[in-house]
Order: C-alpha cells, then structure tokens, then sequence
C-alpha cells in the first residue's frame, strides 16, 4: 500500500489527505498547529503535531521510505522552501511541492523538488476552460500545447458514429475514451463503428487551438 506524507494542513492540505485516505493510501498528515491536526485526525492514518521546518522533527518522523511528501505550505514561501529543502535532505525521494508564484516554483525546482504545482493558477485555467467551452466537464494540461478534456457531445455529435464525426481528420482531435452513462462504462480508444448518444462523456485529446476550433463550430 501507497504511504504519503501531507505536510500542512491548510484547506488543501486537509482536502488532499482526506481524499487519498479515502482511496485506499495511508496517509501521515503533519502540521505545526494542534488545530488542523485535532480536525483531520480521525480522517487520516496518523495525524502529527510537528514544525516540519525543524529537520531533526522532521527525521524523526520517518519518511524515508514513503512513497511521497506533498508539501502545501505556500502562505509563508521561506518555511515552504525550508521544508522542502528538510525533506530532500533526509532522502525523501518524492517530493511535491506548492508553489504561489512562478518565482517560488522555480526556487523549489532548484532545491529538489521532484514536481511543483499551482493549485489556484491550475483551478483558475480549468475553470476559464469550462466557462468558455460549456460543454467542457473537465479539463488537464497534458503536455505544453495540447490538453486532455472531457466534453459532453455537441448536439450535431449525436446519433452518429466517431468515423462519420471524422474528427481526428477535421479537427486534429483524437477520442482516447467515451464513458458510457446508460449503460455505466468506459470505453477506451473506442472504435471507429461507435455511434454517440446524448447522455456520452467524450475524453479528447488534442492541441488546445484545435480543440478551442472544435467548440466553436458548434455556435
């Protein structure tokens, strides 16, 4: 079984570890201030009061050998930097960190930290994504360029099959997967012979140009 570290229990801190507890992991949470530690702890694994800024706290804990630490300290950037910085020091070999702007990403790249993330720049972005694209249920950067999206099927989608939409040929898009609501399934690289229906959740894959292009043929 996964073991993660969480390490500051803010509110997404406290949402991660709640949630990965809930799939299965076990989940150590850690924060300075008993409060947040009193509120998750019978929702977590362990739940520890430590300043993880102190790295002999920190090495007591053990952490060596879990699969990752996620460090959401971003409010005071030195004690996010500090406790980055513990945890790659103590041999932690997995180490995601949240950052609040680009120049504190790039200072935890540079000391370590194996991925950084924006949680509010990467909420801001998806939900600019759904607000444009309506039909848009979800949306993943995948590589610079090119996203994963999630569409409902656009009225002129429905009751035809994915080679009469054609639209790797007409848009650059490619349906990597349709999740089936009636009956409840997912279909991955579904066939060429698969024939849309309303209620269909479509997985697409492809530039973000191309996939704006796709959304806006349907107005």
């Amino acid at each position: 079984m996964k073991q993660f570290a969480i390490i500051g229990l803010g509110n997404f801190g406290y949402y991660l570890a709640i949630h990965l507890y809930e799939k299965g992991y076990e989940v150590l949470a850690i924060d300075k201030n008993p409060k947040p530690v009193q509120r998750i702890k019978d929702n977590v694994s362990q739940a520890i009061v430590a300043d993880a800024t102190d790295r002999m706290a920190l090495e007591s804990l053990g952490l060596k050998e879990i699969d990752a630490a996620v460090v959401c300290v971003g409010s005071i950037l030195s004690n996010s930097i500090l406790i980055t910085l513990n945890l790659k020091d103590i041999r932690v070999n997995r180490v995601l960190a949240m950052a609040i702007s680009e120049a504190h990403g790039r200072i935890l790249e540079k000391i370590g930290a194996s991925e950084v993330f924006f949680p509010e720049k990467d909420m801001a972005i998806s939900l600019s994504k759904r607000l444009h694209n309506p039909n848009m249920l979800d949306y993943l950067p995948f590589v610079e360029g090119y996203s994963i999206i999630e569409l409902a099927p656009l009225k002129r989608f429905i009751g035809k099959s994915l080679r009469e939409l054609d639209l790797i040929n007409l848009y650059g898009v490619q349906v990597i997967a349709i999740k089936e609501f009636v009956p409840d399934r997912v279909h991955l690289i579904p066939t060429a012979q698969f024939v849309i229906k309303d209620s269909d959740v479509l997985v697409l894959l492809g530039p973000n140009d191309l996939l704006d292009k796709l959304r806006e043929a349907e107005s």
